[in-house]
């Protein structure tokens, strides 16, 4: 069952992550999920010892299993109701 969550991060950042999850079609709740699994597949004690460079890889690479949702109206009538 899929929960909410609210979280804030750099403008930026955002930008940035939604771009590179759009290019890859996943929504960015699945890719954000994709990392957190990732992060708490191993029993890491600090940041320090995340192996940040084997997310990059993995996501960039194609080795994620991810599943989507077929979306219930597309992004242009959504904006176009806003």
């Amino acid at each position: 069952m899929d929960a909410k969550v609210t979280l804030s991060f750099d403008q930026e950042v955002i930008k940035s992550a939604k771009a590179f999850a759009e290019k890859n079609n996943i929504s960015l709740s699945r890719l954000t999920e994709f990392l957190y699994r990732q992060l708490i597949s191993k029993d890491y004690q600090s940041i320090e010892s995340l192996p940040i460079s084997d997310w990059v890889n993995a996501v960039a690479e194609g080795q994620a299993e991810y599943y989507t949702k077929p979306r219930k109206i597309s992004k242009s009538d959504y904006y176009e109701r806003k």
